[in-house]
């Protein structure tokens, strides 16, 4: 039995290429998300790339204190420009 984690819900194209466009110009933007146990996580940081696995879509994010996370695109809740 799939629970709501387990489905992945593509995004709006415009969300997709804000994301791509924060790569191309490393941007910093504070990132609001919900993990796999639906936790809210916020953090300051870079997207570095795009990418698909399993039909879902991921961002990596280094984020300012250095450390690196993927987040599945349907899970980032907030995206702003710093």
């Amino acid at each position: 039995m799939n629970t709501d984690n387990d489905i992945y819900i593509p995004i709006d194209c415009g969300l997709h290429s804000q994301y791509e466009l924060a790569i191309i110009q490393c941007s910093c933007h504070q990132i609001l998300w919900k993990d796999k146990h639906n936790v809210r996580h916020c953090a300051n940081g870079y997207a570095n790339a795009l990418f698909i696995k399993d039909k879902q879509e991921f961002l990596t994010v280094r984020f300012v204190d250095d450390t690196t996370h993927t987040i599945r695109l349907d899970k980032i809740l907030g995206f702003e420009l710093l």
